[in-house]
């Protein structure tokens, strides 16, 4: 009889786990037991040969062929409970990207390789296989489907009644931009106002109400990590990164081959309206230069076919910068006055000059502080400027890698021309020809795309573009590249345009319509374009990197409603290198920046209010994390040895406390500023838990930015450096850097970032002698270690008189205690760099050499090593690089600011002119470049050289 404890069941799902009582090897879970079920398993049971001789020592032929049939049997039931006894499952076979928690119910879900086994091993499981649509309903779901079928039919009838009765009052006739006659007409322009988000749907209301989701929100919810429900991230639900745990792949499709695609549609966009003139004055009143808005080097972009990516600032006080924006310009159409649309009223002018529009592109986290200055601008311009608010009208797309042309040109189809204009020459004749383009930055700087495209829905699932050979293809790019058609565009961008982008919204047909008419298709063809298909409007811009070895990027800005349906396609297009296009979350965009050696926006500005706040946020999660620490884990920052008699870490040690840099105390520690950091326990509550409905009339004020910290951008900082009369004296503004280390080491977050020791010559001719070492390495000569000779020298420099074994213990103890030479300290052996942790390496510098922090620091998996991006404050960089402290006003400054006595810091000639000679050596340009790294709560400096970015 078979035992119920190991045999499966009829009925039931799954089998019955063994009896726990009369297993000899315990539960059956643990790994004790799973060993020793392996090894009964691979444990051939045999019979001595003893057994098969008589009495008489004679062998019995019967009893050796059972012995020998007995063997063979255990054997191949040895063969088969080893094949069985640890194997994986079909659904385990599949990579770690195709596994889902659902997977072990449904063999499709698994590769064709791997489905006959499924099936297989869920039938020896009973494992039900049924799906709910084939699943017979209970009493009680019954009822509730027919309940369900009700309302939907009571609601469907009262929304074409009410359809019906909008018709009758309108006459029944169809305005523009309608889709039939019960479509509600297009929203009335709201200009200079802020805009509010769509109301969602009764489904998704309730999970809404302090945030609006993004279109892609749900494709995102089951594969990456979100932000928390409560605490969204500038009033949007964003995907902070994917739910692999490893990075390596996106990295790998953003410069290897592939592509990395990020919704980006948090991004704001604000529109201007107005004559020229006024467009003009009012961009050149938030910063940009007058060269660029009416020289011949920008001529290209104030028509519309180039972009703009640079700082705006404010119009009045104290003039702070407040982010980088992309502006972009409408094309003007000859021969036709830019005017009001037929859905806009319209605004008179006495001139009756041409209305030019134009896009800004900004961060959502300075949305607002931009918003206000341009309505203070717009109030004053003669005639004003509209604006309007289109953050939830536009959204876009970013995509980056090898492979990102590729994809969207196979997502982005151009409609078919059905008369009027001619698309000769034009963005849509020209964007077929660049699949092959490996890397954006190969266009020209700034290009910009605009046409219309067909719905992609329409030819899913997608198919590899058509691959030309190499030789024709480059020489047909390279022609396209040199003449560059799209600069003599005369089309205006139809993305503009108001009507067109509500026309193609609500011309979407449903996902039902289309499986219908690609039903009605021909096998293995898509349906044909119709003339009521909606036209969609794209802009595509293409962006260079900021170094030459890195990847450039594409933003697509297309109707809100119509991101959906592309992200789909662009997911699931096959690449010609293999696999599909990735996404990426906020941290995958911040670490490809970093390692593209670009600063991110807005982490890596703490002078803008947008990077304050942030630095506010993230200040309060690490001293959160540090809080929850037990004692015994957590850095204790009072107690931190620095050497030289220094102890305590620098400011407060969870932060890049930029407070402490602009006005030191002599007397402070990390622990004692805890009253300093107590409304930062609070920022992330007081930020994130706004209600989307209130409109941010007015910033917080525990995390405003302070009235004299601002930010200086990369021309204007390097302008300082290059005079430094141009800089304040008291100024406290902040430049963004680039940090490479000259040696080993992982810079992190909130690191200390010092100068060269200006108040100790001695150690700041330590520093110098290792720089040297790092960037004029010696060659190593090889030697063959002879023990021997070097026995026979310490020997011959003993007295004779000592007996042979205490010789012998002295020589061991000179081996063993040879110390390196005092002419070289810098320098263990030969071509050897000294590394922390040998006594002779040298401590880091005093806080009045602190001259910034790091911001992002991080390994870079495309340099191989790490390095880092940070702020340092720009007053004292110029001074430290050109007013240095002579060495005897350094002594007296450090003796008084440290109170060590004279004699221990006393440097005598010989160090000096070391000193000298190394700044000589390396030059001044590149001791000025020179900094010193070290992470908060270590003593360790690392050696390394920025600069501006």
């Amino acid at each position: 009889m078979t035992d119920l404890g190991e045999a499966a069941v009829p009925g039931k799902k799954r089998k019955n786990p063994p009896n726990v009582s009369n297993s000899p090897h315990g539960p059956p879970n643990t790994k004790r037991a799973r060993i020793n079920r392996m090894k009964d398993a691979r444990t051939i049971l045999t019979q001595a040969s003893d057994k098969a001789l008589n009495e008489n020592g004679e062998l019995d032929v019967s009893a050796f062929v059972k012995a020998r049939e007995f063997e063979i049997k255990a054997m191949e039931a040895s063969i088969g409970q080893s094949k069985n006894a640890l194997s994986s499952r079909a659904f385990q076979q599949v990579p770690n990207d195709l596994r889902r928690r659902t997977a072990s119910h449904n063999v499709k879900k698994v590769p064709k390789r791997l489905r006959s086994r499924a099936a297989k091993e869920m039938k020896e499981d009973n494992t039900p296989t049924g799906t709910s649509r084939r699943r017979k309903p209970t009493t009680h779901m019954r009822l509730r489907l027919e309940t369900a079928k009700k309302l939907q039919k009571l609601h469907k009838s009262q929304i074409k009644r009410r359809a019906e009765a909008k018709g009758k009052s309108l006459g029944g006739e169809n305005e523009p931009g309608r889709k039939g006659v019960g479509a509600p007409p297009i929203p009335r322009l709201k200009k200079n106002t802020l805009s509010r988000p769509e109301q969602p749907t009764t489904k998704f209301k309730k999970r809404q109400k302090h945030k609006c989701w993004l279109p892609t929100h749900i494709y995102h919810t089951k594969r990456a990590h979100m932000t928390e429900p409560k605490y969204p991230l500038w009033r949007f639900a964003i995907a902070i990164s994917p739910t692999e745990k490893t990075y390596r792949k996106t990295h790998r499709s953003s410069s290897l081959r592939g592509c990395v695609a990020w919704d980006v549609s948090y991004m704001s966009t604000i529109q201007l309206e107005g004559v020229e003139a006024s467009l003009v004055g009012l961009l050149h009143a938030i910063g940009i230069e007058e060269e660029a808005l009416s020289g011949k080097r920008m001529a290209k972009w104030r028509r519309g076919t180039r972009s703009w990516q640079g700082w705006v600032r404010e119009r009045d006080g104290r003039q702070k910068w407040i982010a980088n924006i992309n502006v972009i310009w409408c094309i003007q159409e000859k021969g036709r006055e830019k005017g009001s649309t037929a859905t806009e009223d319209p605004i008179p002018t006495q001139s009756k000059k041409p209305r030019r529009r134009c896009f800004l592109r900004v961060h959502p986290s300075a949305f607002l502080q931009l918003w206000t200055e341009l309505m203070k601008v717009a109030k004053i311009q003669r005639p004003p400027v509209m604006l309007e608010d289109l953050r939830f009208e536009i959204g876009s797309i970013e995509v980056t890698g090898p492979g990102s042309t590729e994809a969207l040109v196979a997502a982005l189809q151009p409609f078919a021309s059905t008369g009027g204009h001619s698309t000769k020459d034009t963005c849509a004749e020209v964007w077929p020809s660049l699949g092959s383009i490996s890397n954006p930055s190969c266009l020209p700087a700034s290009a910009v795309l605009a046409f219309e495209i067909s719905d992609p829905r329409l030819r899913y699932p997608p198919r590899k573009i058509q691959q030309m050979s190499p030789e024709s293809d480059n020489n047909e790019v390279l022609q396209t590249l040199a003449a560059w058609s799209p600069d003599t565009s005369e089309l205006p961008p139809s993305i503009f345009d108001r009507t067109a982008r509500h026309a193609a919204s609500r011309s979407l047909p449903s996902q039902k319509a289309i499986n219908r008419r690609k039903g009605d298709a021909m096998p293995g063809e898509f349906p044909s374009l119709t003339p009521t298909d909606p036209r969609i409007p794209i802009l595509l811009m293409a962006s260079c990197s900021a170094t030459t070895r890195s990847q450039g990027s594409w933003t697509l800005l297309l109707p809100w409603k119509c991101v959906l349906p592309v992200w789909y396609y662009l997911m699931h297009y096959p690449m010609s290198t293999g696999g599909n296009p990735r996404f990426g979350g906020l941290e995958d965009l911040r670490q490809i920046a970093f390692e593209q050696r670009a600063p991110w926006f807005p982490g890596d500005f703490p002078g803008t209010q947008a990077g304050w706040e942030w630095e506010m946020v993230e200040r309060a999660k690490r001293k959160a994390d540090w809080d929850r620490r037990p004692k015994g884990k957590r850095v204790a920052w009072e107690s931190l040895e620095l050497g030289r008699g220094k102890k305590g870490e620098l400011g407060v040690g969870w932060a890049c406390d930029w407070e402490y840099l602009f006005n030191p105390t002599p007397v402070r520690v990390a622990m004692n500023a805890s009253q300093a950091t107590t409304t930062d326990s609070t920022t992330k509550d007081n930020e994130s838990s706004r209600p989307a409905e209130d409109a941010p009339d007015r910033p917080n004020p525990s995390i405003t930015l302070p009235s004299s910290l601002h930010h200086t951008p990369l021309p204007y900082s390097s302008a300082i450096l290059a005079d430094p009369t141009a800089l304040p004296r008291d100024s406290q503004a902040l430049a963004t850097v680039l940090i490479t280390l000259l040696s080993r080491g992982s810079p992190t977050t909130c690191a200390r970032i010092y100068c060269l020791p200006t108040h100790s010559p001695s150690l700041r001719a330590q520093w110098l002698g290792l720089a040297d070492s790092m960037l004029h390495p010696a060659k190593k000569v090889p030697r063959r270690p002879n023990s021997n000779l070097d026995r026979k020298k310490i020997l011959a420099s003993l007295p004779r008189n000592e007996s042979h074994h205490l010789r012998t213990q002295q020589t061991a103890l000179s081996l063993l205690q040879a110390s390196p030479s005092a002419s070289r300290p810098i320098v263990a052996d030969a071509g050897e760099i000294l590394q922390p942790g040998n006594p002779h390496y040298p401590c880091v510098p005093d806080q009045h050499d602190l001259i910034g922090y790091v911001t992002t620091g991080n390994f870079d998996l495309g340099q191989g090593k790490a390095s880092a991006i940070g702020c340092v404050a720009v007053a004292k960089v110029v001074r430290r690089d050109h007013q240095p402290q002579t060495p005897s006003m350094e002594g007296r400054v450090e003796n008084v600011a440290l109170n060590v006595s004279a004699s221990e810091e006393e440097t005598d000639e010989a160090t000096r002119k070391r000193m000298e000679e190394l700044e000589r050596k390396l030059g001044k340009k590149v001791v000025g470049r020179l900094c010193i790294v070290r992470d908060a709560g270590q003593s360790v400096g690392r050696l390394a050289r920025w600069e501006f970015v």
